[in-house]
């Protein structure tokens, strides 16, 4: 499927330093966008999508959506959010720690 170049080229790419990277970006762009949404509820203006929100969530970005949510007290009522953000986020880290470690 893969030849010898494009494995080592996908090693490169997928480096511990990348992937932490990559997880830093990720969750300072969560806590950003619940910032921004909650902003925009503020003065009424066009809101981010709720989809939106749980797609970042679910790329890797439920520890800075969370955050967002509780600094900013944004969508704290929702329970969709206060049960989904975390259910998610737990079940990623189980999901790394499986593929990781136990694997």
């Amino acid at each position: 499927m893969f030849n010898n170049e494009q494995t080592i080229m996908i090693q490169n790419i997928f480096t511990v330093k990348n992937i932490i990277l990559y997880f830093i970006i990720i969750n300072l762009f969560g806590f950003f966008i619940m910032w921004l949404d909650k902003k925009k509820a503020k003065k009424g203006a066009w809101r981010i999508p709720e989809k939106t929100l749980f797609i970042i969530t679910a790329l890797g970005g439920g520890v800075g959506t969370i955050a967002g949510m509780y600094t900013f007290r944004h969508k704290t009522q929702k329970i969709a959010f206060v049960i989904g953000f975390p259910f998610i986020t737990v079940l990623e880290i189980i999901t790394i720690i499986y593929f990781s470690f136990i694997r």
